[in-house]
């Protein structure tokens, strides 16, 4: 059961190793740095990312006795409705019914180990083509072996619902699992054509619904451990300090108290109940060195355009200049945000002598696994991770230091330590989604069309801010792919192009937030592209369309501009006092458009309907997809109108729900209407390219109604 496939060589690979091998040669001085580095981010902006795999199928599957089928999955489900897609990819390459598949979370425990992350929109449409071959290639060796067994030729057998029958026998894929061995794993299959396909592309219902209804335990705040013990760490309630040692004396005479440990980085206690452990950590005193107070206007003067390291990310024709007439231009500002998910991290960690069990809700399970082995002294396949169902993600568990604490914690009593954040810890220890600042300059010719146009976008880190990212990617890249995402102008007709991204490092974590840098620079340069259309007296939606160009990603983008203004009846005479907006955005290879319907009610905006047209190529499960739109479209509402921390005297706040506003169900439009367009051969990205739009498409319409442009997110009219 060891065999491993035999990898044949990937173009694909060959073409992202080489592009990175360039860059390092051109950062080594042999060729010009920028054009390489506009080479690098053309690359990151249209790159599928598949997912790279080297084991054979046994270790994805596991076929039980009773003909049900387990998929264990590197990716994790963290509501985005993946675990269904993926067992309507595989039920119909295996040849089984639906209902036979159950997918969970792979542990790192023998099974397939993602290198990179659950996280880029990448989970179906990396897997598409690496698990349609798997599971072709155990359909095909469980048929192999069935004809061993049966004594039939493989060509004259026939597979339906895990079934293999032949020549009036049959045998099912559990007996057959049971009487095999040894296995061959096959170098070549056949891949089923899209019109054979009975359950990808059909609106099937999530295979984790009755779960989720009914409270089963699957998320990682349900997790536990025999005989386990609590924990909880000391952390700063201040920005930019390092911590330089603690008086544990009162916490250690405290009732439960087991074990109160002191490290180099941090200072924690072991309890015998979440309450006597948190107890016990309020009476530490623990002592930080601020290295400086730093307050709201001082990441307010870092974050501006001009500050920073500039790298010119996307060129062509001539650039701006300044000092020619009738040269427009406009600032646009995002503040710091949280990702506020509803389960706050935490995990379980057993480390005993010679292995270790961590049990946790996470993006990185491998990242997790490298760094507690790392920590505790283990090998890493010393290290089992058992990701749980996320309670929310959005990036925010692409970091687990958590995980490493509550290992450091469990290896000093020797049993398992179940340590969770609460709300304010939650809040304080976040990677928060980067405070942003755009200068947009444009230029109309005499026929109202745009000759020139620039985006400078000034962001805090979002990829770099991540281990996920080794210090090579920063050198070779330059520019920040996760800030700038979504920042490239992508109306190509335009002759004279110039974005610039300036990367400013701010005195806290800043990271992956959903969609990255994209809300906020959909938000400035589709406003921007409105406020053009406006003075050059044109159409927003025709004036889009003039300049979008005719290669395939130009035709999909018409597409969703299209099909978005279409079914909103965009141009429609609208009710007194409302008004409608248009934006759209292209993200993970999938362009969105949306017609956002609002209006002003007792001074505040007013979301009635969202019209959004997607085009992910194929549509694995619709619904999915339509669920995924409402979602990312509430999700940017909430962060396009309401959601803002601020720094003062060296804190970030609010750290609880209520004084961090976000949208209500009250804020939510009556009516968002999906439509879903298919114009390819293989599923994009549809997780985060719905979020890109809607904020400049409710600022659009509110220019509409009152004439003020909107340049500040959260959108406020006062």
């Amino acid at each position: 059961m060891n065999a491993k496939k035999k990898r044949k060589f990937s173009r694909r690979k060959f073409l992202i190793r080489s592009s990175v091998g360039v860059a390092v040669i051109v950062g080594g001085g042999l060729f010009a740095v920028a054009p390489a580095r506009r080479s690098i981010a053309k690359f990151a902006d249209e790159a599928d990312l598949e997912y790279d795999n080297d084991l054979a199928p046994q270790f994805w599957f596991e076929v039980k006795a009773d003909n049900s089928m387990i998929l264990h999955s590197p990716k994790v489900e963290m509501g985005q409705g993946t675990f269904t897609g993926l067992a309507q990819i595989v039920a119909d390459e295996i040849e089984v019914d639906f209902e036979q598949i159950q997918v969970i979370n792979a542990t790192t425990n023998g099974r397939p180990v993602d290198s990179f992350s659950t996280g880029g929109s990448t989970s179906i449409s990396g897997l598409w083509e690496p698990l349609r071959e798997l599971a072709a290639q155990m359909r095909e060796m469980l048929r192999s072996s069935a004809a061993n067994i049966l004594q039939v030729p493989v060509a004259d057998l026939k597979i339906k619902n895990g079934v293999i029958t032949g020549k009036s026998k049959k045998i099912t894929y559990g007996e057959v699992v049971q009487k095999t061995k040894e296995w061959n794993v096959p170098d070549e299959v056949a891949l089923k054509d899209q019109k054979d396909y009975k359950y990808i592309g059909k609106p099937l219902a999530r295979i984790d619904l009755k779960p989720k209804v009914v409270g089963d335990p699957m998320f990682g705040i349900d997790v536990s451990m025999p005989g386990m013990l609590y924990g909880a760490v000391v952390r700063p309630d201040k920005l930019d300090v390092t911590f330089e040692g603690a008086d544990t004396s009162k916490a250690e005479k405290m009732p439960g108290v087991v074990k109160v440990v002191v490290e180099k980085d941090f200072v924690g206690v072991v309890a015998k109940s979440y309450t006597e452990a948190h107890n016990a950590k309020k009476a530490i005193k623990a002592k930080w060195k601020i290295n400086k107070v730093w307050q709201q206007k001082d990441i307010e003067d870092m974050i501006k355009v001009g500050k920073g390291d500039p790298i010119l990310i996307q060129k062509s024709g001539s650039a701006i200049d300044d000092d020619e007439p009738d040269v427009i231009s406009a600032t646009f500002k995002s503040p710091i945000g949280a990702h506020a998910q509803i389960e706050p991290n935490g995990c379980v960690a057993f480390v005993e002598k010679d292995k270790a069990t961590i049990k946790l809700s996470t993006q990185v399970v491998k990242m997790t696994r490298d760094m507690i082995a790392k920590r505790v002294g283990l090998d890493e396949d010393k290290v089992e991770v058992q990701a749980a169902y996320l309670g929310g993600g959005f990036g925010r568990r692409l970091f687990s230091p958590h995980a490493v604490f509550a290992a450091v914690l469990s290896k000093a009593v020797g049993k398992p330590v179940h340590m969770t954040y609460d709300r304010k810890e939650e809040f304080q220890n976040d990677t928060f989604r980067p405070p942003t600042e755009h200068l947009l300059k444009g230029k109309l010719n005499k026929q109202g069309k745009i000759e020139a146009i620039e985006h400078n976008v000034s962001s805090g880190d979002v990829a770099f801010g991540s281990p996920l990212m080794p210090s090579y990617i920063k050198l070779v890249a330059g520019a920040d792919f996760g800030a700038w995402r979504g920042g490239m102008i992508q109306y190509k007709k335009i002759p004279n192009i110039r974005t610039t991204s300036w990367r400013v490092k701010l005195p806290f974590a800043t990271s992956w937030w959903r969609s990255l840098g994209l809300l906020a620079n959909t938000f400035a340069i589709e406003s921007f592209i409105d406020e053009l259309a406006t003075k050059a007296g044109k159409d927003p939606v025709k004036f889009r369309l003039a300049m979008t160009a005719d290669d395939e990603r130009g035709k999909k983008l018409k597409g969703v501009i299209e099909a978005a203004a279409k079914k909103a009846d965009w141009g429609k005479k609208m009710p007194e006092g409302r008004a409608q907006g248009f934006a759209a955005s292209t993200d993970a290879n999938t362009p969105v458009a949306q017609v956002a319907e609002v209006s002003i009610e007792n001074n505040e905006i007013k979301v009635h309907k969202v019209t959004c047209a997607i085009d992910p190529g194929i549509a694995v499960n619709p619904d999915s997809i339509k669920a995924q739109c409402e979602g990312a479209i509430i999700m940017g509402m909430s962060a396009s109108m309401f959601e803002k921390m601020e720094v003062k005297d060296g804190e970030v706040g609010p750290i609880i729900y209520g004084p961090y506003q976000m949208a209500l169900m009250r804020h939510a439009p009556k009516e968002i209407e999906t439509v879903i367009l298919e114009s390819g051969p293989k599923p994009t990205g549809v997780g985060e390219p719905p979020l890109g739009p809607i904020g400049a498409a409710i600022g659009n319409a509110v220019f509409k109604l009152t004439g003020k442009r909107l340049r500040e997110l959260p959108l406020k009219l006062s």
